[in-house]
């Protein structure tokens, strides 16, 4: 069990949040909320418009809501509204002002570091060394700017799963200790 209702697994593609969520959730016996831009992509497909994003955080922020309010914690985010204004800025260079107003954040964010390889799986779009580097940093710039908390998890196999632990455990002692 952990402390925090709501992790939200926060960072670019391909650094493995999407296989980390299930292990999360069903090691703290908690609730996984897949990535709802990446279902609305395999559906949809990838020329998005800022409308898209816009649809997506809300569909992404229903199902937490629905998921909070059943009661059952810890729930594990594979992303969040937060990560889809990052996409906006990536894709478009500016976003929706209804991405900047949501403000239902989790209670920790776990970004994920750019130190695995990229894949192509179909739905990802930036693969090159320097467009990774700044999905990454303007990850980190929207959990700064936001002013929630965060840790930084790298690591590659197993080694990435236990340096998540590490992460949630040390925001818990910091949190517990405030």
């Amino acid at each position: 069990m952990t402390v925090f209702r709501t992790i939200c697994l926060h960072g670019p593609e391909s650094t493995g949040k999407s296989e980390m969520a299930p292990r999360l959730a069903n090691h703290f016996d908690g609730v996984c909320i897949a990535e709802f831009g990446r279902a609305y992509c395999e559906r949809f497909g990838t020329d998005l418009t800022m409308a898209d994003l816009v649809a997506i955080a809300n569909g992404h922020d229903a199902k937490t809501r629905a998921a909070v309010s059943t009661g059952r914690f810890p729930i594990i985010l594979d992303t969040d509204p937060l990560m889809t204004a990052v996409w906006a800025d990536m894709l478009f260079g500016y976003r929706d002002a209804a991405l900047d107003r949501w403000n239902n954040t989790a209670d920790l964010y776990l970004l994920f570091d750019i130190d695995l390889p990229w894949v192509e799986d179909g739905t990802r779009m930036f693969g090159t060394p320097a467009a990774r580097q700044q999905f990454f940093d303007l990850s980190k710039a929207e959990l700064e700017r936001r002013g929630v908390p965060w840790r930084l998890v790298g690591g590659k196999d197993s080694r990435r799963f236990l340096n998540a632990l590490a992460a949630i455990k040390d925001a818990e002692r910091t949190a517990l200790a405030a």
